[in-house]
């Protein structure tokens, strides 16, 4: 007899929202970083790089998100964190030195030209995972150790 495994909070829900924004950020700015490069990449070439570094980070974020398991859950968290990163960075310095950006990324501006959401996507995204994080198993009649969660 198999057991049959429940879903995981990743696949229902807003676990479910949430992985489908992030594919459709990854298919959508591979698709833009893609075009940009093989058509126009002289013109702003660290632009469009960059571009293609969140396309990357989007993928990941995407993939690991779908994927059951602690090891994925950090995955996640990492490329949510970089995207964070990326986002503050990348927006900051589009802001105060736009002659660096003649052309946008998907974070310049702070994801101003896809309405802001690569902005609150990490944020989200990072409070999801931890109300969401993996707990540790605990043996029947021990008690876990202090300060670590219960389940």
């Amino acid at each position: 007899m198999t057991r049959q495994s429940s879903p995981s909070a990743r696949s229902v829900g807003l676990g479910r929202i949430i992985v489908a924004v992030y594919g459709i950020f990854a298919v959508s700015s591979t698709a833009r970083a893609g075009y940009q490069i093989a058509t126009k990449f002289a013109e702003a070439p660290l632009a469009y790089s960059l571009s293609a570094l969140a396309a990357a980070v989007y993928i990941v974020a995407t993939v690991a998100m779908a994927r059951r398991g602690v090891a994925s859950w950090y995955v996640t968290l990492s490329a949510v964190l970089l995207e964070l990163v990326g986002v503050v960075a990348i927006g900051a310095a589009s802001v105060l030195a736009p002659e660096a950006f003649p052309h946008d990324t998907v974070w310049s501006g702070f994801g101003r030209g896809y309405g802001y959401v690569p902005l609150a996507l990490p944020l989200l995204g990072l409070v999801w995972l931890f109300v969401n994080r993996p707990r540790r198993a605990v043996t029947p009649g021990r008690r876990p150790p202090h300060g670590q969660p219960v389940g």
